[in-house]
């Protein structure tokens, strides 16, 4: 069927159908405003669009979930959206390393860990204590978090005072490991606790310290989430029929090309779909896209200062990544496999490789998809998944070619080389955890840095954009409001740090604002319910928000529908 192009007036248009887009977008539609979507792939999403080979089920990046717990704010956010909305499962086997001189397991219960630690290492026990001490600090400050959502352009002066010193409760238990970072950081940070070389092993990885504590200190107040059944893919669907559903309009394969301005002013959008340009116009415009396409192709070269665009190129991004994805005749329990991400890793190597992309060295991150969740493959048979952080200029940006125009091209020498990687990871796997694996891999998709680029647009194919740290606090990288007049910025670009908390969390503020500036009433019943003064049945009942019914059913995942002899055409 084909669908009409996007076109009209609107109060918003909103680039980009990620979580964070769709997040504004279904604010704003329960608040009555004529929303439109733009979204470039063909379907919602963005790393959360996941994909299907057959009637296997794959997530794009999702190792866990955060804040997606019953106290999480992710869960308030969407609480207020529509009770509908998909739920998280929590996780009870959480993280394993894995090495030939380490093999422990954490779980919502730390101690348990921390106990077996100071069973092989009885003398480092006053270190172990203080260790899992202070991560339970860091966990409490994310359990406490809720209330720290809102950004500094949705309020009002005395709340901006009140904020600073709610955000500097939290920062405190952080403070004194911030310094502690690289190879001889690490090392350093480790020493305050303990020294015996066997327990720096487990931590043998990590590039910074906090990074050694904050899993534990997740762990303990049970922040650690499992996708909802059908996978991660499913929230971006319900956010959709949301939207639809209220009246919105998501388009898909639409790929903006321009902002449209008028004295300095955005107006709204122009844009292309299989050949034919389309405008669409509105009173602001939310960017939950790259910012570097959004500043330099969409806008004219004046409009947003140079020394701007010349932070932004120089912001420290997180990584990119290699992800295997295997469907397998048996089900993963077969290879002793459970619920955790097992982390596989050397000890040889220096702490740098770990994070590096040679397959021999590198860390992998295994998970069982399937195992977590039974509908995502056919009944019998599952899934796997591996990966390891990757740049998109490794391997001379992957062995890809440049056009007459510049365009990268994939060729021959590309699809061999990422086949390559990939067979080095499945061997290691094969050998140190899963003997017999190959023999039962049914599909085996590969994804690169170049392939994460080509479907999300995100600048070096960046799993999660700009990363928190004194570079980019100092270069204010992170910021809502652009140089545009009623061009706002979402994703991952609007506030730094990553995944699903972080992309809702700029979702809510980028819808905010909008509601702020125009003095709508379902503002304060928003910024009452993030703050927490008021509780979910008093803002459902608050000004400002339109009655939506809560009747998103989810549909049957494609191994549902074979178990149940549902015919199925493909998505």
């Amino acid at each position: 069927m084909r669908h009409p192009l996007p076109s009209g007036d609107h109060d918003v248009v909103v680039i980009g159908a990620g979580i964070s887009g769709l997040t504004s977008a279904a604010i704003l539609a329960r608040a009555g405003l004529k929303v439109c979507v733009l979204e470039m792939d063909a379907r919602p999403g963005g790393y959360l669009a996941g994909f299907r080979r057959g009637d296997y089920r794959f997530d794009s990046a999702i190792h866990w979930l955060n804040q997606c717990g019953p106290r999480g704010y992710v869960t308030r956010v969407f609480d207020l959206i529509g009770r509908d909305h998909p739920t998280a499962r929590p996780q009870k086997r959480i993280r394993r390393w894995k090495s030939p001189s380490v093999d422990l397991l954490l779980t919502d219960r730390p101690d348990d860990l921390k106990d077996e630690l100071i069973r092989r290492f009885p003398h480092e026990r006053a270190g172990l204590e203080r260790f899992f001490r202070d991560a339970w600090k860091l966990g409490r400050s994310f359990d406490r978090s809720s209330g720290l959502i809102r950004a500094r352009e949705t309020m009002a002066p005395l709340e901006r005072a009140a904020f600073l010193l709610r955000r500097l409760r939290f920062a405190l238990p952080f403070i004194k490991h911030l310094g502690y970072q690289g190879d001889a950081g690490v090392k350093k940070g480790l020493d305050r606790y303990f020294t015996d070389p066997g327990l720096h092993k487990l931590f043998s990885s990590e590039q910074e310290m906090l990074a050694c504590l904050v899993p534990i200190g997740w762990a303990y107040f049970g922040d650690y989430q499992s996708p909802p059944r059908g996978g991660s893919q499913v929230f971006p669907e319900w956010l959709t029929h949301v939207v639809s559903r209220m009246g919105g309009e998501v388009h898909y394969r639409c790929r903006v090309a321009r902002i449209l301005l008028e004295r300095g002013r955005c107006v709204g959008v122009e844009g292309e779909r299989q050949g034919t340009t389309f405008t669409v116009r509105a009173r602001q415009v939310i960017a939950a896209c790259d910012v570097e396409t959004l500043y330099e192709r969409m806008l004219p070269p004046q409009a947003v200062p140079e020394v701007i665009k010349r932070k932004l190129r120089d912001a420290v991004l997180y990584s990119s990544s290699v992800t295997v994805s295997l469907g397998l005749d048996v089900p993963a329990e077969h290879f002793g496999l459970n619920e955790e991400l097992i982390y596989l890793h050397r000890d040889d190597v220096p702490r740098d490789a770990h994070g590096g992309t040679d397959p021999a060295q590198s860390g992998i991150s295994i998970l069982a998809p399937s195992l977590r969740d039974k509908s995502m493959a056919p009944p019998g048979m599952g899934t796997l998944t591996l990966y390891i952080p990757a740049l998109f200029t490794d391997h001379g940006t992957w062995a890809t070619e440049r056009d007459a125009t510049g365009a990268i091209v994939r060729g021959e020498a590309y699809e061999r080389l990422k086949q390559r990687v990939a067979d080095a990871l499945i061997d290691r796997v094969e050998r140190e955890l899963a003997p017999g694996l190959r023999s039962h891999i049914v599909y085996c998709d590969v994804a690169t840095p170049i392939t994460h680029w080509r479907y999300t647009g995100n600048r070096l194919g960046s799993m999660m954009g700009a990363k928190p740290g004194k570079e980019n606090f100092k270069a204010g990288i992170a910021h809502y409001r652009t140089p545009v007049k009623s061009l706002l910025l979402g994703g991952h670009w609007a506030d730094l740090g990553g995944g699903v908390p972080i992309a809702v969390k700029s979702g809510v503020n980028t819808a905010l604002i909008v509601l702020k500036d125009a003095g709508h009433a379902a503002f304060p019943t928003w910024r009452r319910y993030l703050d927490e003064d008021i509780d979910l049945e008093a803002a459902r009942c608050g000004p400002g928000l339109m009655p939506y019914p809560e009747d998103w059913v989810q549909a049957p995942t494609p191994a549902e529908k074979r178990a149940r002899g549902v015919r199925d055409d493909g998505d």
